[in-house]
């Protein structure tokens, strides 16, 4: 960037870090989903933060010291494969966002029901509600990430509050209820076993996916206070309390409700609506309804504040105009990239949502999101073996053991990566048109990946005739 061009603002520090973790790496909904396969989605959380949680977490922690520049993934696989591939990793991550927003939202939506109480309840399966929700909490969140992360970083702290607080209110609920009435889900050992049918393995890619979120903040490494120091300091911090949140929040969902009645769009606040009702405490559904809606809303403002910075780094190396590399001249953002952002994410919204039901459109955005987000992934645990050989001109940040150790947990989150890949193409077992739904899904994705190939070749000439 030019000497001259407005810098962002250096704001975060190691608190504003671990909430801004917490509140992209908890997503409520995954509770719902792993709590409708019983309690052996537990054991399968217990396996996903191993498998590819904790070796996900060493990969940023090591190549964000290596390279602790503004661009995360996109900086890490550029470094380690080149121009293009490093820009199709940005390009991919930066598509996965598309479809997640719309997908958050729906589930905001769903649960933003539960403030008016029993009188909103009609709206459950209202296609128009739930689009309309999700593009108006879209344009707000677009706004606030254009003002900039001085104020931005509220609404994701209160986001992480909303994140946390509805976790902890379900989990003393369903506790509550337990203690008086006694679990709605009959433990037992056998109860615990993961099923290896499609159905529970689709859950798997999902899980997986959920305990994400340790990339994003690397992307934003201009606007943390010495990222090479906050980081690695920031993420244990937050990883305690991410995956408490799910695990503990998906027991006590099963203590409030069996299994097979958690609706998937709707299962945490459903849980706390039945747990409260049993123990008296009919009024907390409000407020927990609230929180939820809030936290998701900070959870989706986090994910399009990070994600944004792609187009801007890639704008900044001339592989896309060079609008896209400029930063509001008061508030030192990349207001061009975050519009794009936001506007794009709109679009996806609709285009879910054509010729299906509500679940049908939110199934089919959860699958374009995970593996437009796993592709990158990939290629990060594969970035990590492949600059093991490559000196470093900073202290590196990892475990002892040093490369074999590193190496060892690459590869072991590279199997599960490509594993929740595979995954996350078969659609829903209970979505009735698979046909459509397959079609969306590698349709869509394939428009968004083919376009950044596209993209990248013609800013590629591009820069050519500038040169």
């Amino acid at each position: 960037m030019a000497g001259g061009a407005p810098q962002p603002h250096k704001v975060m520090g190691v608190a504003d870090l671990a909430m801004f973790y917490v509140v992209t790496g908890v997503s409520l909904r995954w509770i719902a989903t792993a709590a409708a396969f019983g309690p052996s989605s537990i054991v399968v959380w217990v396996g996903a933060l191993l498998c590819f949680y904790l070796p996900f977490v060493l990969a940023i922690v090591e190549l964000s010291s290596r390279y602790p520049q503004e661009g995360g993934l996109y900086i890490w696989t550029r470094e380690a494969f080149g121009p293009y591939i490093g820009f199709m990793a940005g390009w991919s991550y930066f598509t996965s966002n598309l479809p997640y927003f719309p997908s958050v939202l729906y589930f905001d939506a769903g649960n933003a029901i539960y403030i008016g109480g029993t009188s909103w309840l009609h709206l459950r399966g209202n296609p128009v509600f739930f689009m309309g929700f999700a593009l108006t909490a879209l344009a707000f969140i677009t706004a606030v990430n254009i003002v900039g992360m001085r104020f931005g970083r509220w609404l994701h702290n209160l986001g992480a509050v909303g994140m946390w607080g509805p976790a902890l209110i379900v989990i003393l609920l369903g506790a509550a209820a337990w203690w008086q009435f006694g679990s709605a889900t009959h433990f037992t050992p056998a109860s615990f076993v993961p099923v290896f049918d499609i159905q529970h393995m689709i859950m798997w890619a999902a899980i997986a996916f959920a305990l994400s979120g340790a990339e994003t903040a690397s992307f934003m490494s201009g606007e943390i206070k010495d990222p090479r120091r906050t980081i690695p300091r920031a993420l244990p911090i937050a990883g305690v309390v991410i995956v408490s949140c799910y695990i503990i929040g998906t027991f006590a969902v099963l203590l409030a409700m069996p299994s097979s009645e958690v609706n998937t769009l709707q299962g945490l606040i459903q849980a706390g609506a039945v747990a409260a009702e049993k123990v008296g405490a009919g009024w907390i559904v409000v407020p927990l309804a609230l929180l939820i809606t809030l936290g998701n809303l900070g959870a989706a403002s986090g994910f399009l504040s990070c994600a944004a910075r792609i187009p801007f780094a890639v704008g900044i190396d001339r592989l896309l105009p060079p609008v896209f590399a400029k930063v509001h001249p008061k508030w030192g953002t990349p207001y061009v990239a975050i519009l794009v952002q936001g506007g794009l994410g709109a679009v996806l919204c609709i285009l879910g949502q054509a010729g299906t039901g509500v679940k049908g459109a939110y199934d089919v955005l959860v699958s374009m999101g995970i593996i437009a987000a796993f592709l990158p992934f990939a290629l990060v645990f594969l970035a990590v073996i492949r600059l093991q050989g490559r000196p470093s001109d900073v202290g590196l940040t990892r475990l002892p053991g040093g490369r074999v150790t590193s190496t060892v947990f690459a590869c072991i989150g590279l199997v599960t990566t490509l594993t929740a890949l595979v995954l996350a193409a078969f659609p829903a077992p209970d979505e009735p048109n698979k046909l459509l739904a397959v079609i969306k899904i590698f349709g869509l994705t394939a428009i968004l990946l083919g376009s950044g190939t596209l993209v990248y070749f013609l800013g590629q000439r591009a820069a050519r005739k500038a040169a």
